[in-house]
């Protein structure tokens, strides 16, 4: 390997607004990265995702699938 060609690698400090810090090991030049949402308050993470049916999409597109299943 050549040398001096390559970033250095520090431990970074990653906090979100809910509270939460975890540290990594990255090529950033900060120390310190804020986020605005991380896996421990993500509703997708979480589990409290919830699925949005606006104007009854999802079930329309169910009965248009199943219409062209049948006639198959």
């Amino acid at each position: 390997m050549q040398k001096d060609i390559h970033p250095a690698y520090r431990e970074v400090t990653f906090s979100c607004s809910c509270g939460h810090q975890f540290k990594v090991q990255s090529t950033l030049a900060q120390e310190e990265v804020h986020l605005d949402i991380c896996s421990h308050c993500h509703p997708f993470f979480t589990g409290q995702q919830k699925m949005i049916d606006t104007a009854g999409r999802v079930e329309r597109f169910r009965q248009r699938y199943s219409k062209s299943k049948k006639a198959a």
